[in-house]
């Protein structure tokens, strides 16, 4: 009888363990995608929003759509283009659709 007692006791003991074990590499999975994952997305939406803080007149644009633009009016969240050769060609777009800004070179 002590022999099946001690036996349950050895059984619950290790059960104890596995499940720190457990939590233990559910952490590190847990860390791990932090660090593969959303941090990088963190960092590069912070990025696309400081770049779109240096929007202004004049400067071209390529849309998330693939089209390429110049930027003739910048509201708050709404900005303005002109796409090709066409003046009458005014399309009103959010900025969060702008994915890359090239701004006029100067001319001395």
């Amino acid at each position: 009888m002590n022999g099946v007692i001690l036996n349950t006791a050895s059984n619950t003991a290790g059960g104890g363990m596995s499940i720190v074990f457990t939590l233990g590499y559910l952490l590190i999975i847990g860390v791990a995608f932090y660090f593969i994952a959303i941090r990088p997305q963190k960092k590069q939406q912070k990025s696309h929003a400081a770049m779109l803080t240096t929007v202004a007149n004049g400067d071209s644009v390529l849309t998330s759509s693939g089209f390429y633009g110049v930027v003739i009016d910048v509201m708050e969240d709404v900005v303005i283009l002109e796409f090709g050769n066409n003046k009458n060609c005014r399309i009103p777009m959010q900025k969060s659709a702008i994915i890359e800004i090239e701004k006029p070179e100067e001319t001395k």
